[in-house]
């Protein structure tokens, strides 16, 4: 065996013994990627954040808010060349920067100021400033028709049978028979003379406003005898409302104003308590306001009626009812 050194004890002490330590590789393939899964965590609980702070914004946002949020994603150049006057300038947002402050709101204070009933958008107030106007002009038209009966000789006797009232869906002229003068003979469809002065007199005030007119007839409730078979009240109160309609053109009242003619025989009695009523048998003239017109034309002429009665909404079923009913053969004066 061969003789080892002999080595110094001092020097064994003052060198110092180097460790080295290996670290031994993970099997996994690496431990860089072992962080990769708390940055995906913490962008999904950021996104769920956004998230719920959105919708606690839409919540406390009001309907006429959200509406002017939609408006300018809708159209987003509005805001840039929407100004009135057409330069291009920026109209005014309906969108308020800042908002109020949440926190400093009372109890029930957000609910109460949802609860205040919205702004008018310029279609809502130029269609209520349309529906004034028009109100207006039939307003002033009664009034011109009330100081013509009062101002005429010809009208102011027989100022106890002109009827003139404001109804909702327009004015409303009619003329009512009367036992000891009455405006049509016994089962005729001729008009007397003075209710033609009436006619006459009222046609050519009715050109003062553009709305058009719809005219009934009306007989009272004793069913209608003579002449040919088949004829009845239903067809003398359309030839009565046909005789008015000649009148009052004659008088010099526009022929296109006409929308309607028609009788409407005995189903708008102005008294129901007796069957012969004098009042009952009338002439009604309706100047149709612009919405009852529009509401013509929308449902097939349904909506216009003559209001004589609160519950016009049920004329229709009635008239339908009536033509259904078999027609008498009791002798009537209509």
């Amino acid at each position: 065996m061969a003789d080892t050194p002999n080595r110094d004890p001092m020097q064994s002490i003052l060198s110092p013994t180097v460790v080295v330590r290996r670290k031994k590789k993970s099997g996994h393939g690496g431990g860089h990627h072992g962080g990769a899964w708390k940055i995906a965590y913490a962008d999904f609980v950021t996104a769920m954040m956004a998230f719920f702070l959105l919708m606690w914004l839409l919540g406390s946002t009001s309907k006429y808010d959200k509406q002017g949020i939609e408006d300018y994603f809708n159209t987003p150049l509005s805001t840039i060349f929407g100004g009135k006057d057409g330069s291009g300038a920026a109209r005014t947002s309906v969108i308020n920067g800042g908002g109020r402050d949440l926190s400093s709101s009372r109890p029930g204070e957000a609910t109460k100021s949802q609860a205040q009933p919205l702004p008018k958008t310029p279609v809502r107030a130029a269609a209520t400033a349309a529906t004034e106007d028009d109100a207006q002009r039939l307003q002033q038209l009664k009034q011109k028709l009330s100081a013509l009966i009062e101002h005429t000789p010809a009208l102011r006797a027989y100022k106890d049978q002109i009827r003139i009232d404001i109804t909702s869906e327009g004015l409303r002229i009619e003329i009512v028979d009367s036992l000891k003068r009455p405006m049509f003979a016994s089962g005729s469809a001729k008009l007397e003379a003075y209710v033609v002065t009436i006619l006459s007199q009222i046609g050519a005030s009715l050109n003062d406003v553009d709305n058009r007119v719809s005219i009934a007839g009306h007989t009272d409730a004793v069913p209608y005898s003579g002449g040919e078979a088949g004829y009845s009240n239903w067809e003398l109160s359309s030839e009565r409302a046909n005789a008015a309609r000649r009148a009052l053109i004659a008088g010099g009242m526009s022929e296109g104003k006409i929308l309607q003619v028609r009788g409407l025989a005995d189903v708008l009695p102005l008294n129901k308590a007796v069957a012969d009523e004098p009042t009952n048998r009338r002439i009604s003239i309706l100047v149709l306001n612009k919405a009852a017109e529009q509401a013509f034309f929308t449902d097939g002429g349904r909506t216009a009626v003559d209001e004589s009665q609160p519950a016009s909404s049920v004329i229709p079923a009635v008239i339908e009812e009536q033509i259904a009913k078999p027609h008498g053969a009791t002798p009537s004066k209509g």
